[in-house]
């Protein structure tokens, strides 16, 4: 017999009934993605996938299907490669975003078995690439789990990241016979631990770094001005978790700043530009900066090689001498602690 009908429940079912197996409860932790390889046909899989969301682009697909297929998925490929390319986890084979990704689910399967024992059940997913968000879900139903809890690793809610994730998996619940109870985590981006655990890792940066930086900015990936404007809460509350890190580090106005990066497109974004902000401060003689991206729960593409790499450049192009780029908080203790704690709040009342 194997391993998961020895814990049939009930016990007395007709001799023709499906397998009933133990209940548990699964957590689901979702991030972005990553493609397979920085190859041309790995990235083209993945850009695809990835800018034929609505949610991402919402342009109509019968302007922007032509345009993505035709032209932008012929040479983004080799560009986005390149970059990936610069980053990549050779050792794993495998972008950093998913080593992080891993590890980070470690640590918080460790922590939970630790406080709820083994009928919790941790995995994760990505939006875009593998492991897929339905098939992720299919293990879990398959391992007996009727409640699930969907975590998009996302501090604040946008629609480009929180919602299209949280769609997905609603998406694959549709495909389920037997749907499992579903909870999704609300936005964290202004719990005291998470402002403490961020605050905590400048602090250690500034204490390391060979000149002390005269302002940080705070970099928060960018979406359409024309969100904000159309009620999405992303710019507001990355302004909050701004303000909410300076009060905890005790500094004034001009030593902390928010930007926003990654824009695509000709609509304007929401700004200031982190990529133009770097430039214009090295200009006017503030040469000793640092930059942290308090909206990634981990380094990827868009820290580790958009801000360390090509923002750096544009700062030190213009004048700029001292660049400190401080990491997420990945698998920190203080980080997997701050996870664990909004699980085991979202689990109240199924454990």
């Amino acid at each position: 017999m194997n391993e998961p009908l020895k814990n049939l429940v009930p016990k007395a079912v007709p001799a023709d009934h499906p397998p009933l197996l133990k209940p548990k409860v699964g957590v689901l932790l979702s991030n972005l993605g990553t493609p397979d390889g920085y190859d041309y046909w790995s990235m083209r899989r993945y850009l695809g996938e990835f800018l034929s969301d609505r949610r991402v682009i919402d342009y109509s697909p019968w302007l922007w299907q032509p345009l993505l297929q035709l032209i932008i998925l012929t040479k983004r490929p080799f560009s986005s490669g390149a970059a990936y390319k610069s980053i990549w986890n050779n050792e794993a084979g495998e972008s950093p975003l998913m080593t992080i990704t891993k590890s980070q689910t470690r640590a918080v399967q460790a922590a939970i078995k630790n406080r709820f024992g083994p009928s919790v059940m941790v995995k994760f997913c990505m939006r875009y690439g593998s492991p897929s968000t339905a098939s992720v879900v299919q293990e879990m139903v398959d391992a007996g789990c009727q409640k699930i809890l969907f975590f998009p690793l996302y501090p604040h809610y946008a629609g480009p990241t929180s919602a299209t994730a949280n769609d997905e998996f609603f998406r694959s619940l549709m495909k389920q016979t037997w749907q499992p109870v579903a909870r999704t985590v609300t936005p964290y981006f202004d719990r005291a631990d998470y402002i403490d655990a961020l605050a905590s890792s400048i602090e250690t940066a500034y204490s390391k770094a060979k000149v002390r930086p005269e302002v940080l900015l705070c970099s928060y990936h960018g979406v359409p001005k024309r969100y904000l404007m159309q009620g999405d809460p992303y710019h507001c509350q990355c302004q909050k978790t701004t303000r909410l890190i300076r009060e905890r580090l005790g500094w004034d106005k001009t030593q902390i700043v928010t930007t926003f990066q990654s824009k695509f497109g000709p609509e304007q974004w929401l700004q200031p530009y982190t990529v133009v902000e770097v430039a214009r401060m090295a200009r006017v003689g503030q040469k000793n900066i640092a930059v942290c991206a308090p909206a990634f729960s981990a380094d990827c593409i868009e820290t580790l090689e958009e801000i360390n790499e090509e923002i750096k450049d544009s700062f030190v192009e213009a004048g700029g001498e001292h660049f400190t780029y401080i990491p997420c908080l990945n698998d920190s203790e203080k980080h997997i602690d701050v996870l664990t704690s909004i699980i085991s709040e979202n689990l109240h009342g199924w454990v």
